[in-house]
């Protein structure tokens, strides 16, 4: 009986011990990385950039009415002549019963008179008084009509619903937008350049562009310089053409843009996000690497010259390695990572 309590008494130390040391295993930190490689290596700047439409047009009734229906949403595809809302249309409706009546009362009047002028027993006066009132119902007919197809609101681009402003039941105005077409068929990305560094870039600069959002790569084209710097942070707004087809890139998506500058690739120089460098409390610089195991490790570097967001390693780092650029505030030396 002894021996069978012993065993027993073993075998539960045996679960707790096993417990205890599941508890105190670490799950592996989650950082992303970047290897250190001769890609990295080029004369380039780095921004972030905001994507911006290609042209946006708002969209409004010429007349004022309550809106009946609203026929399309915020990001849906729209055609040119794609019929988008409609106005109450009850009142342009009866005016242009009254403007046929009266075009049909002149036209029967003319008839009528047509018959005495051709016999000469009209007097030339009263022939062309008829005319005229002919042509003024012919005027309000046309006005009554076009009064009718103004309460239908159509697209006069295609593109994308960026905001619909007005709701059905809500009374539009004339000229009050009632919703906005986005044509992103080609899109332009701002970004905010520095004055010292706004001369080395022309209508031509290569530029090369990610977004995460849709975890994209493009290539850029033409560039639009503006020629006024901001106040305050002594930049200047420079937008850059980009292809759209796939309409994939949309207003408001951030993308980090890459400037290639016409100075030639630095070989063996080994470039950085400034953010990744950290200091010590001696002033000295390092950047956590990531071994083939997956255990983060501080390596001390020398920097040197900055470019845009990134920054040249002097001595620390080899093409190939691997450095935390995020979640790295949470690595201590050893620590498990996942990337």
């Amino acid at each position: 009986m002894k021996k069978v309590l012993l065993m027993l008494l073993a075998v539960i130390l045996l679960v707790s011990c096993g417990e205890k040391q599941k508890q105190n295993v670490k799950a592996p930190t989650r950082v992303k990385t970047q290897v250190v490689s001769p890609g990295m290596v080029d004369n380039a700047q780095t921004y972030v950039g905001i994507v911006e439409e290609r042209e946006a047009t708002a969209v409004s009734f010429t007349g004022m009415g309550v809106v009946k229906r609203m026929l399309v949403n915020e990001g849906q595809a729209v055609s040119k002549g794609q019929l988008i809302a409609e106005m109450d249309d009850t009142q342009a409706r009866n005016l242009l019963s009254g403007a046929e009546a009266q075009m049909t009362q002149a036209n029967d009047a003319l008839a009528r008179f047509k018959m005495l002028h051709d016999n000469g027993s009209l007097p030339e006066v009263q022939w062309v008084e008829i005319q005229s009132k002919v042509a003024q119902a012919k005027s309000q007919l046309e006005v009554a009509k076009k009064n009718l197809e103004d309460c239908r609101l159509v697209a006069p681009v295609s593109g994308i619903v960026g905001r619909k402003l007005i709701g059905a039941g809500e009374t539009a105005l004339p000229s009050q937008a009632v919703v906005s077409i986005l044509d992103i068929s080609t899109v332009k990305v701002k970004v905010a350049v520095p004055e010292a560094e706004i001369g080395g870039i022309n209508a031509n600069t290569p530029t090369s562009m990610t977004v995460e959002a849709i975890n994209g790569s493009y290539q850029g084209g033409r560039i639009e310089k503006g020629v006024q710097a901001d106040a305050l942070t002594h930049t200047y707004d420079i937008r850059i053409h980009v292809a759209n087809g796939d309409r994939k890139l949309l207003p408001g998506m951030v993308a980090s843009v890459r400037f290639i500058s016409d100075g030639s690739q630095a070989i063996g120089s080994k470039m950085i996000p400034v953010t990744a460098v950290q200091k010590k409390s001696d002033g000295s610089l390092f950047v956590w690497t990531v071994g083939k195991d997956s255990t983060a490790h501080r390596a001390n570097v020398t920097i040197g010259q900055t470019q845009g967001n990134y920054v040249s390693v002097i001595e620390g780092l080899d093409i190939g390695d691997r450095i935390a650029t995020e979640g790295y505030q949470k690595l201590s030396e050893g620590t498990k990572v996942i990337y």
